[in-house]
């Protein structure tokens, strides 16, 4: 297809697609003129997984190039590969110095040698956790995760893994694994407030009608 084509299909602009193929995020197509080339699936996969890690995933662009350099690594296994765009959808956590600080590090680390999870020390998880242990803790609230954990690991064992193409293109997996921890998460955190209001409202004998037209 022309680049008119694939723009078309994928709804990026042309001079979008350019700027990738300037900057490398776009693998070039076929040239079969001097002034044409022709692209394939693999463009239109590749142009899939850009907007998932911008629109999606809210990356900038020097992200968004770790994580392509990642796909197109062949050497790299498909587990560090999912890693390096799961790590660059972390957010940015300063790390403390203090005690609380490295308790809050150390109870992360227990409790993820506890349950025998297999994750990388550097993983950027490890310190949004233990941030937000920091903050349970300071505000005299129950420090145990456990329970959470546990719900956590269902999920993604029963239902989030299953949905990743594995065994399929590089570059539709690592988009399937930005869409779903994205999105999903989201709604997740929506249906576990839906979740509260509701078990309140059976525990409290209050009918949601009352907030009808509020």
């Amino acid at each position: 297809m022309r680049m008119s084509q694939l723009s078309a299909e994928s709804g990026v602009a042309i001079a979008t697609i350019k700027y990738y193929l300037r900057e490398g995020l776009l693998h070039q197509g076929e040239q079969v003129a001097a002034t044409r080339a022709e692209y394939d699936e693999s463009h239109l996969r590749r142009l899939r997984l850009i907007r998932a890690l911008l629109e999606v995933g809210r990356l900038p662009i020097t992200s968004i190039k770790k994580v392509i350099e990642a796909v197109d690594d062949e050497s790299m296994s498909v587990h560090d590969m999912l890693g390096t765009a799961h790590y660059a959808l972390s957010p940015a956590v300063e790390t403390g110095e203090g005690e609380e600080w490295v308790a809050a590090r150390e109870q992360v680390d227990h409790l993820l040698t506890v349950l025998g999870w297999q994750v990388y020390s550097t993983a950027p998880a490890r310190d949004e956790l233990a941030q937000t242990l920091v903050k349970i803790r300071q505000l005299g609230l129950n420090t145990d995760l456990t329970a959470y954990a546990e719900a956590a690991y269902r999920l993604v064992t029963d239902i989030e893994l299953d949905t990743f193409p594995l065994e399929g293109p590089r570059d539709t997996a690592v988009e399937a694994l930005v869409l779903g921890t994205v999105l999903y998460g989201r709604a997740f955190d929506a249906l576990r407030r839906l979740a509260q209001e509701s078990e309140s409202a059976r525990r409290l004998n209050v009918s949601p009608r009352g907030r009808e037209g509020a």
